[in-house]
């Protein structure tokens, strides 16, 4: 009876151990969740979106303008970055008073885009809203947010090489509104897990942008 029993597991634990396998494969080299923790990509991402990357969209082709990109940061390769592609090799960019010109060309209108700043700084003073001309350099890229006014980006740290793009990001498949009063994790840690859950299960239907899950990323 013990022999027919482990028998009768095998195929279940051959089953789930081929699941484990094939979703690792998958997150290693295909497809990978990631988590939008800031607002320097609204409107198009919002603070508290989970989106889906497709790691091999750049295996087979180059990276486009206006393709939205998960990176690690030059600086620290650890930190992941989602950012809009704006100019490859060999385009001139330059922002004058908060305006985009790519080419010598009006460029504003062809990325979406949001101000929250009525202030324009000089060149001297910040980078953000006076920039270049600049050529971009080969085999790098110019990347900005979509929310000009709060965003760090190439701007600020330079052009992005190809060897840092990890992939595409193309599908929104959950969104958590979040909350400042929400609770947050503290000593001793066990009695806050069981706070944030309650407060998660409890918020879950009206946190959760419902109208967002499903959303294709342009």
């Amino acid at each position: 009876m013990r022999r027919k029993g482990k028998s009768k597991l095998k195929p279940y634990a051959l089953t789930v151990g081929i699941a484990l396998v094939v979703g690792m494969l998958l997150r290693t080299y295909v497809v990978q969740g990631y988590r939008i923790p800031s607002r320097s990509m609204e409107d198009t991402l919002m603070e508290g979106d989970f989106l889906l990357v497709y790691k091999l969209a750049y295996h087979f082709s180059e990276p486009m303008v206006n393709d939205v990109i998960v990176f690690d940061y030059p600086f620290n390769t650890s930190k992941h970055i989602i950012k809009r592609i704006i100019a490859t090799e060999g385009q001139i960019v330059e922002i004058v008073n908060k305006k985009l010109y790519v080419d010598g060309e009006a460029a504003e209108r062809r990325f979406p885009s949001k101000h929250i700043d009525y202030q324009v700084f000089p060149a001297e003073y910040s980078n953000r809203d006076n920039f270049g001309p600049f050529e971009v350099p080969k085999g790098q890229y110019f990347v900005l947010g979509d929310n000009r006014d709060n965003s760090q980006d190439s701007r600020e740290w330079g052009f992005l090489e190809r060897k840092y793009i990890k992939g595409k990001a193309f599908l929104l498949y959950f969104s958590w509104d979040p909350d400042p009063l929400a609770p947050k994790w503290s000593s001793p840690y066990i009695t806050s897990f069981f706070e944030i859950l309650f407060y998660d299960l409890v918020h879950f239907p009206w946190c959760t942008r419902w109208e967002r899950i499903g959303t294709v990323i342009h």
